[in-house]
């Protein structure tokens, strides 16, 4: 397995003149520049006392720059801690001081809303936006004046792609991903240099190997959009377009036009968004429904569908991939009938991100691919009765930082990962995940509950946008966020009617131990994590 710092080098050298890091309508850079822009990085790093294993982090929204501050600290062998844009400022500086990062990459307006005398291992913060400091030390502002003086020193010819060199350190640590931002006890996910080195290996062999165009609409500092939108296609010499901020479809459609990639790596929130106002509205239209009921014409009425979306997307789209969180199955049941060529993936953090995935050739609806390295089912018939999914692999983390007891709670005696997921795999390795443990719900008669496969008949109902299944008194209550089409102009007793009825067409198809007692609908969508999963920790 080559390092992927090495797989960079290699574009360097190749596609030094090519382009590398864009942003939407904005600035491009090639691999050369993005070489030079981190030299220059690094004769600061040097000049300010900055040692490998030095942390450092970067609370920045998504561009080309982030991009390469990323690539800068990797290659320099020091620890990249990127931290979510959106946590509060208390979230972010609790993360900031836990990971022992002594500079911050931030943008101007995070920094404003930061206080400085609760940053106190902080030496220096950089300005994510443009080539400044937000403020420094002393000796920190000189290094950093020293910077270009020192970079001349070292190059005096200027930067030589085809002479650049990255390190090949696989065992160090690359790094530190908090998988919250909130809890008193932060979980910082380790990464290590081998462990990405195996997740782009992985990608280049069952993914594609050649150099594309992608759009990057994930966010960065999560490790699906990190690994999967940005290391895998830098080290892959693709040109990388990103977005910068969650796609309403209209941008997603603009983008995709001006870029045309070949592959799209996503959440099922932005698909969820896709299919709501691209292919329902195609589906239910008046001649839609008349064409879906004539046995010779249907098939060919839902290609044409699936066409159009794969034009929107700009007409070269092979792969979809989806990942981060569930799909819903209404969704899926109409991608697959209009052959869209997608599949979902399963991963964490700890993964690095990815635990499971297929091509969409090989997909099988429901699942979630096939493991990538070691899983197995911590069941007695691991394929019926669902267990945790617990993993081995190269890729997985090298544990908490300063969390030994997370560590210790997160594998088996025997060594396994415990992913805190339930599932179930068939005869073919193909993984159907059930819910995480934590949600699992047990009746008075000592039933298991899998409060997501009831929000998967409820997702079947024409009326329910998205649900949250949960126990109340020992029933089972489903908050459901209905189509604003379906209660625009309703009253008060209308709207007690439908819940009534969404939960009647929901038992129908429900086992009697795991009835719905009542709906209860909400006027607000629920809240969602970055990676577009909702958060059912609010929801009670």
């Amino acid at each position: 397995m080559k390092h992927y710092l090495k797989k960079l080098e290699d574009q360097v050298h190749n596609r030094a003149f090519s382009p590398a890091l864009s942003d939407f309508e904005g600035a491009t850079y090639t691999y050369a520049d993005v070489a030079v822009k981190m030299a220059t990085i690094h004769a600061f790093f040097r000049e300010a006392g900055i040692n490998k294993g030095d942390k450092i982090a970067l609370v920045a929204r998504n561009s080309a720059r982030w991009g390469i501050f990323f690539l800068a600290v990797n290659t320099y062998e020091a620890v990249i801690v990127p931290i979510l844009p959106n946590f509060t400022p208390d979230g972010a500086m609790q993360l900031i001081n836990h990971s022992d990062s002594v500079l911050l990459i931030t943008d101007a307006d995070i920094w404003k809303n930061m206080d400085r005398a609760k940053l106190p291992q902080i030496r220096g913060v950089l300005n994510a936006r443009e080539d400044s400091l937000l403020w420094a030390e002393p000796d920190i502002k000189a290094a950093w004046d020293r910077r270009i003086a020192s970079f001349q020193k070292e190059y005096p010819e200027g930067l030589d792609p085809q002479k650049v060199e990255y390190h090949s350190n696989m065992e160090g640590l690359a790094i530190i991903n908090y998988t919250s931002g909130t809890s008193g006890d932060p979980k910082g996910v380790m990464l290590s240099f081998g462990a990405m080195s195996d997740i782009v290996e992985y990608c280049q062999q069952h993914i594609t190997d050649q150099p594309e165009a992608i759009v990057s609409m994930l966010p960065l500092a999560h490790i699906y959009g990190l690994a999967m939108e940005f290391v895998y296609p830098c080290c892959t010499g693709f040109q990388i377009c990103f977005l910068g901020k969650t796609p309403s479809p209209s941008l997603l459609m603009k983008a995709m036009q001006d870029v045309r990639p070949s592959i799209i790596i996503t959440v099922p929130m932005v698909m969820e968004k896709i299919y709501t106002s691209w292919v329902r509205p195609m589906l239910n239209s008046r001649s839609g429904k008349l064409l879906s009921a004539v046995p010779g014409v249907r098939m060919s009425f839902y290609k044409s569908i699936g066409e159009k979306v794969l034009s929107n997307f700009g007409g070269r789209v092979r792969t979809i991939i989806i990942g981060g969180a569930p799909l819903n199955w209404k969704v899926e049941v109409a991608f697959r009938k209009i052959s869209l060529p997608y599949a979902v993936g399963y991963g964490m953090t700890e993964a690095c991100p990815l635990l499971a995935f297929v091509m969409p050739e090989n997909y099988v609806p429901g699942s979630c691919g096939r493991p990538i390295h070691e899983i197995r089912i911590e069941s007695v018939d691991p394929e019926r009765v669902p267990g945790e999914v617990q993993s081995r692999g190269p890729n997985l983390t090298l544990g908490y930082y300063k969390n030994p007891a997370a560590d210790k709670e997160a594998h088996t005696e025997d060594g396994w990962f415990r992913t805190g997921d339930l599932g179930v795999m068939d005869e073919y390795g193909n993984l159907f995940l059930r819910g995480r443990i934590k949600a699992l719900i047990l009746n008075s008669s000592g039933q298991n509950i899998y409060p997501e496969e009831v929000e998967q008949v409820l997702s079947n109902d024409s009326i329910v946008e998205e649900s949250v299944v949960v126990a109340r008194d020992g029933k089972i209550v489903a908050l459901v966020y209905p189509r604003a089409d379906a209660v625009v102009g309703t009253n008060e007793a209308q709207q007690k009617q439908m819940a009534s009825e969404i939960r009647d067409r929901a038992n129908q198809h429900l086992p009697k131990f795991s009835q719905i007692f009542y709906v209860d609908l909400v006027d607000v969508p629920f809240e969602r994590t970055a990676k577009g999963s909702i958060k059912r920790n609010l929801y009670k």
